[in-house]
């Protein structure tokens, strides 16, 4: 008996289980490429066209996408690794898009699989994110109205 040659048996297995592994990369695949830049980036200025006008010039937000100035150093060191100042942000709005897209590509993605792979529900998930810092507040009386309208503006995005 040759215990280097493999049985049968264990030869089977190994394509059974390569199969197995094979199938289960390609299903998880495609929720993994629902989300592409294009998606993204249309997000994100989905959240620009709704940013809420606070009728104040210095409401102590910035740029279009009326941001709360503690976000954008952190957010921009961990996207870009530089660290910018409020004002540094909203002076480059082709700078600010890109921190938005890596910012939101992580959250769209998360609110992607959390939805149940429903594109609508996590675009709406992810904009309660944006407004609340809450994703399941997507629907709640106070910030469901502006949910549905970042939808409507990614929607005409696509």
């Amino acid at each position: 008996m040759n215990l280097l040659k493999p049985s049968k048996i264990t030869r089977k297995f190994s394509l059974i289980l390569g199969g197995f592994l094979t199938t289960s990369l390609l299903v998880a695949m495609p929720v993994m490429a629902q989300i592409t830049e294009a998606k993204v980036a249309s997000l994100v200025e989905a959240l620009r066209l709704a940013a809420p006008d606070t009728g104040m010039e210095d409401d102590g937000l910035y740029s279009d996408w009326q941001i709360k100035p503690d976000n954008i150093p952190r957010w921009s060191r961990l996207c870009i690794d530089q660290e910018l100042t409020p004002a540094e942000f909203e002076a480059n709005e082709a700078q600010a898009r890109e921190v938005l897209a890596c910012v939101m590509s992580d959250i769209l993605k998360e609110e992607y699989e959390a939805s149940g792979n429903d594109e609508s529900l996590a675009v709406r998930r992810a904009a309660a994110w944006w407004m609340a810092g809450d994703p399941e507040q997507y629907n709640s009386e106070s910030i469901s109205d502006y949910t549905q309208e970042v939808l409507q503006y990614y929607q005409q995005q696509e």
